[in-house]
């Protein structure tokens, strides 16, 4: 990996992270794409980017996240708890289909499809005013859907917001509870990467450290662009468009992977 891709790889993460289409899986393809996801640095990298694009959040909505009740704080421990479970259990399982390009492709294009299901469920039974209130059961809900991202391509946001507007919480609400619940679990996935790459691979290089820090940098900036422009999109419009995406973009790497057996292109 070099500087280039690893700006490019941050733009990639700051502006899908708190979309519903998986910024990881974005970034897998595209490292595929340029021959670098075999790259030991690469799978560091994937993980730890979030945290700027997550610590974006935390800038914009510093007076939400740090002055809450305390009810607040334990719907949003209830909610990662499962997902915190699992991914300590099944963390080497999870790490292997990192590296595999098609079940990314395949999981974009299934969860684009729930997506437009989900939304054509939501207007067609919840009419009125919808329902604000998230109890520690609807969390836990939450939570349970969130379990499903451990898949690359899957998307944690699309987990939330999915399980969010099953249970007649408007969009708006929704969106900003998946950005809370990314605080804590991004932060300790990527503490417990840095101190896996630390300990097995027994040290960062005076490079790698700098390419951890440009990507940090440049997810914070466009995370701090995409969420602005995420939530005005939001105002008038649902998550179909998302969902077309996905199935489009899937639909698409898994023929680029079939017909051209996804040969790396070394560029930049």
């Amino acid at each position: 990996m070099n500087y280039i891709q690893s700006i490019l790889l941050g733009i990639i993460e700051g502006i899908t992270e708190f979309l519903p289409i998986s910024s990881t899986g974005h970034m897998i393809i595209v490292a595929s794409i340029m021959g670098i996801l075999e790259d030991k640095i690469t799978s560091l990298f994937l993980i730890s980017v979030q945290l700027g694009a997550v610590l974006s959040v935390v800038f914009l909505y510093r007076k939400k996240f740090f002055f809450q009740k305390w009810d607040f704080y334990i719907k949003i421990f209830v909610s990662n708890f499962p997902i915190g479970i699992l991914g300590f259990l099944y963390s080497q399982k999870t790490n292997s289909l990192l590296k595999n390009p098609v079940i990314v492709a395949l999981s974009l294009f299934i969860g684009g499809l729930i997506i437009l299901k989900a939304e054509n469920f939501y207007e067609k039974n919840y009419h009125g005013k919808k329902n604000n209130n998230i109890t520690y059961l609807k969390a836990l809900i939450i939570g349970l859907f969130q379990c499903v991202s451990l898949i690359p391509g899957v998307s944690r946001s699309a987990t939330t917001i999915i399980a969010c507007i099953l249970q007649n919480i408007n969009r708006k609400k929704a969106i900003e509870f998946s950005f809370f619940l990314s605080v804590p679990i991004i932060g300790i996935a990527t503490c417990k990467k840095l101190h896996e790459y630390y300990f097995q691979l027994n040290s960062f290089t005076y490079q790698d450290i700098e390419l951890l820090f440009l990507g940090n940098i440049v997810s914070f900036i466009t995370g701090i662009i995409a969420v602005k422009y995420f939530i005005k999109y939001l105002k008038k419009n649902n998550f179909k468009l998302f969902g077309y995406y996905r199935i489009i973009i899937g639909i698409f790497f898994i023929i680029v992977h079939y017909l051209m057996k996804m040969k790396p292109i070394r560029i930049f």
